[in-house]
């Protein structure tokens, strides 16, 4: 095996003990173990299991912000088009790599102000803030206010991908539509029947 080929083998047994156990509760001696390889091979590679975390969790985030980036790229959708689009790439990630998923949603090591998922929820919020300050201004309402709905919208849509994960009765398509319903008509004008206007992969 390459060096190179050895490095993935390792993220990927951690990417999948990360996953299943957290954090804290993985060790180095288990990656070895997994891996088939003594300890200091592993330290080699990643210097402990904080280096290979940081890794997994930085190809997560960079997963999870290049599919919400690339559905809100979207010029000629509408903005309830661009919501119904940013909440379907959420949610098809949590499908497609609910193991990603699953360690981007547990607390981060002590000490690391990155890569938790509250940073990653600012980051994705702070995307779609000039999308809703435009939509705001068109509407005549104050788009300083953007802000403040940007990290509402986006924790909703998070949050409820977080439950969806762990009870998946529902069809994404179907998780998708009362996110946007909510999201698009609040409360008091909910929809009977809310479907959405963008096709679903």
């Amino acid at each position: 095996m390459t060096g190179k080929q050895r490095r993935e083998q390792l993220l990927t047994i951690g990417r999948t003990l990360f996953a299943d156990k957290g954090f804290e509760a993985t060790t180095v001696e288990e990656i070895a173990a997994r891996a088939g390889v003594s300890k200091p091979v592993v330290y080699e590679h990643f210097g402990g299991k904080e280096g290979v975390y940081a890794v997994v969790v930085d190809r997560e985030i960079r997963a999870l912000l290049d599919s919400i980036t690339g559905a809100l790229d979207d010029e000629s959708a509408t903005a309830r088009g661009l919501l119904e689009k940013a909440a379907l790439a959420l949610l098809d990630y949590v499908e497609q790599s609910s193991e990603g998923f699953r360690i981007l949603v547990r607390d981060s090591p002590a000490g690391q102000s990155t890569g938790s998922f509250a940073s990653l929820i600012s980051d994705v919020a702070s995307q779609v803030e000039h999308i809703l300050a435009a939509e705001f201004k068109s509407r005549g309402l104050d788009p300083k206010t953007a802000p403040i709905y940007a990290q509402m919208l986006v924790g909703m849509v998070a949050l409820t991908g977080q439950w969806w994960l762990e009870s998946p009765k529902f069809k994404k398509a179907e998780v998708a539509s009362h996110l946007v319903n909510l999201a698009w008509n609040g409360l008091t004008g909910l929809e009977q029947n809310p479907r959405l206007r963008t096709p679903v992969r």
